[in-house]
Formats: C-alpha cells, structure tokens, sequence
C-alpha cells in the first residue's frame, strides 16, 4: 500500500441492510422470466478504526434478499478484526478465505446465495483499499504493477487454461501503448449501450419515445428484451429496427426463456432484424446448450451472449472452452467481485472473446464501470465489438452516479467503487421499515 497513507485500517464492524425499490410498479427491468422486479440491494458497509468506510453491495430482484443479508452476516465473522494490509498483502488468500471456509462452501462452492454475500462483502473490500489510496478503484487497479493484479486472483481449477504465467503475460504485453488507452479513456469514456428503451413490460408509444430520446442524446446501440410471444417480438424488434436504422447496433435478450431446439428456431425467425447476438438464450448453466445455439447461428450471422447469471470463473472456462459464446457478459455482483472477474477478462482475452458487461439494477453500472476500464486499458486493448451495458434507472440514489456523455461511460474521478449509497435513500428504501415500504404497504 502506498506508504503515504499507510494505516493498518482494521475492520472492526460489517453492517448489512436489505435496501429495496420498488420498479415493478411501473415495469422497469421487466422481462420474459422476470415480470416483476423490484430493483433491491444487500449493501454493506464496513467501518474501520481509523474511521474511513468501504462500501459494497450486491444486487438482488425484491424477495429474497434477506436471505442473502443472511449469508453476509454468517461470513462478518471472517472479516471483522482483520486490517485492510493484511488482506491486500494476501488478497488471494483472503478471496479463498471467504469462498472456502470449511462449512460455509457447502452452501455453494463459489455460487448461488454465499457467493452473492461474498461478493457484496469483497465489492466493500475493494472499495475500502481504493479509498486509502485515495484513487477510483479502476486507476487502483491500472497503477498496479502486473505482478500484483495476478497475485489477486484465485487460478485454483482454470489453470488448465489460464496460468499465472499465461496472465502475467497478458498484463506485460498490454503495458504497451497503457497511458495512451488511459488518456483516450479520460478523454471519450468507454462505448456504451441501453436497455433502457425495450423492457418487456413497455407500451409501444413508451417504446418509440424512449428510442427517439436515445437516439437525440447519442445513443447508437440498443438491446430489447424478447422471449414471451414469437409474434410480438417480431413486431417489436421490426418497430425498433425501423426506429433506430439498418446501421445502428441492435441486441436481444430472452433471459434464459428457452429450451435449445426452441432458441435457435425462435432467432431464426427474428434474424431478419439483425441482431448482433441472443442473450441468455437458455439456461445459464447449459454449456452445451450454448454450444449448439451459437453453432447453429453462427451462418446467420449472430453471436450469443451470456454470463450475467454465470457462477463463477470455472463456468466462464467451460462456456469459453466450448465456443459457447461470441461475447462475455461479466457481472460485477454475481461473480466474486474485482478478484473473480479479473481472472475471466484474462481468460476471455486469450480465447479473444471481447468482454460486454452485464449492467443496470441497482449499482451495477456504477461497479462495472470500473472493471471495463481497466479491461481496455491493461488487458485487451481493443474497443472492436466492445461496450458496456447502461440503464438509466436509480443513479440518483448514489453520491458518485455513473457519468454517460454521448454515449459513453466518463471514467470516474472520485475514490472508491462508486456505490456508495445515500444514506437518505437507503433509510427510506430499507425493507421493510423504511418510509418508501410502509407506504407501499398501506396501499
């Protein structure tokens, strides 16, 4: 740690609230699996004795959440009473601390509700160290020298794919033409794309609206969500496709809707729109499933993208292995957080598969931002058929919002993750005695 701020920092409180919006109400997220979600968070927060904080959340859809307050509060335990120097000088080791405990991995390994709690408590761990270095957490990780980056990372089952030599040298050949990427960045922000305009909940007047408005402020790229009715989509995505142009950029989404065989047939028939790829066209955990869809589509032109509800890096390896996949949707909150994900952007930089962020919910613009960054400028290098997920939904309820100018993220200028909340906003929302709910439930 640098030395001019060197405090040992020691943790000595995680607190954990369930913090919940309620979108359903007017359809925002909405989808052919997901038809109601309320946008919610666990957030937690770690105090240190030196009095600053780390915050760090991961992101959830309304009931369940406590549960994964639950699993936060069962893992405290591995993290109050160590400081901040001791789990960076051995941040690989604490990552396997918190994934393999003895009796707590039985609840996953490394999935499901434990891995949502360790991923929340790490994003907070993140966040602390950026802040002590008194730098946004993606110029934490460009000004790391290689060595350390790799040294947070736990290779333990992809080392048949990716070793710590093989990764040391990705981060070494990248160092290249490093400062350049880094000012370009500052300069012109990252390339991004909406969701916002075609959730599938939407009215077609609130679709043609919202596209108008994108395409006014920039917005060339658009994803629109697809699966519930064949018909439907075909006139949705056709009123889209004649909303936005034959040369704007067009995804679609069917959030694990499908069976295989039902998948390839059902895109065939939207193929005619051109989309760039299908996302989550399966099960999330169907590798092979995968495989044969993106075989299968391949003449048509059209890539599958998935891995916002992927596990871990050891599914990440397989999806990659297989040639499931055209394009890499990490998840800042799913995965478990900064450590998890770099070893998946190093994986997909040596299959050559670019890496398109999962974002939107709540927070998760704000954390991806961060990781995509360092991607370009220190792993791939590229922006060819790159951009990051955008959604503009609840920003307002962070002190550092994600800052979009023409259609691009402007990398943050404030220390830390970015998702600190407010503390207005989290008393307010806090399920299920906050104003917001007590309200909700009168009604």
């Amino acid at each position: 740690m640098n030395k001019s701020v060197q405090m040992l920092h020691r943790i000595i409180n995680l607190t954990v609230r369930d913090v919940r919006f309620p979108t359903s109400l007017e359809q925002h997220g909405s989808d052919a699996m997901h038809t109601d979600p309320d946008y919610s968070a666990a957030y937690v927060v770690l105090d240190t004795d030196s009095g600053l904080q780390g915050f760090g959340l991961t992101f959830t859809l309304g009931k369940g959440t406590e549960i994964v307050v639950c699993a936060v509060n069962a893992l405290a335990g591995l993290v109050v009473g160590r400081s901040l120097e001791d789990i960076v000088s051995n941040f690989r080791g604490f990552y396997r601390l918190l994934t393999s405990d003895g009796q707590m991995r039985w609840l996953g390994p490394e999935k499901g509700v434990i891995h949502l709690a360790t991923a929340a408590v790490l994003n907070a761990v993140w966040d602390l160290w950026a802040r002590a270095e008194g730098k946004p957490l993606w110029k934490l990780l460009v000004d790391m020298d290689p060595k350390q980056i790799v040294s947070c990372v736990d290779f333990r089952y992809i080392t048949d794919v990716l070793t710590e030599e093989e990764a040391l040298d990705i981060l070494m050949k990248a160092q290249e033409g490093k400062q350049h990427r880094e000012d370009q960045m500052l300069n012109e922000g990252y390339p991004a794309y909406t969701t916002s305009c075609a959730w599938l909940g939407y009215s077609d007047q609130q679709l043609k609206q919202l596209c108008t408005d994108a395409l006014k402020s920039g917005w060339s790229r658009f994803k629109v969500k697809v699966g519930a009715d064949l018909e439907d989509d075909i006139r949705r995505c056709r009123l889209i496709r004649e909303m936005i142009g034959p040369n704007n950029t067009l995804m679609i989404d069917a959030n694990q809707r499908w069976d295989v065989a039902e998948a390839i047939s059902w895109v065939s028939r939207l193929a005619e729109v051109k989309p760039l790829w299908i996302e989550e066209p399966t099960s999330p955990d169907d590798i092979l499933g995968h495989a044969a869809i993106s075989k299968a589509l391949a003449p048509l032109g059209i890539g599958v993208a998935t891995g916002e509800q992927c596990h871990n890096r050891v599914m990440f390896k397989q999806l990659l292995q297989a040639s499931a996949l055209q394009f890499v949707q990490i998840d800042s909150c799913r995965l478990g957080s900064v450590n998890e994900n770099l070893a998946v952007l190093l994986m997909a930089h040596k299959f050559q598969v670019p890496v398109c962020p999962h974002a939107g919910g709540v927070g998760l613009c704000e954390l991806v931002q961060h990781l995509i960054l360092f991607d370009y400028i220190c792993v791939s290098a590229s922006l060819s058929n790159r951009m990051c997920e955008y959604v503009d939904h609840l920003h307002q309820h962070f002190t550092c919002p994600a800052v979009i100018q023409n259609a691009h993220y402007m990398p943050p200028k404030d220390p830390g993750y970015s998702c600190e909340m407010l503390e207005s906003s989290v008393k307010s929302h806090q399920f299920p005695d906050g104003d917001i709910w007590k309200q909700h439930m009168k009604k």
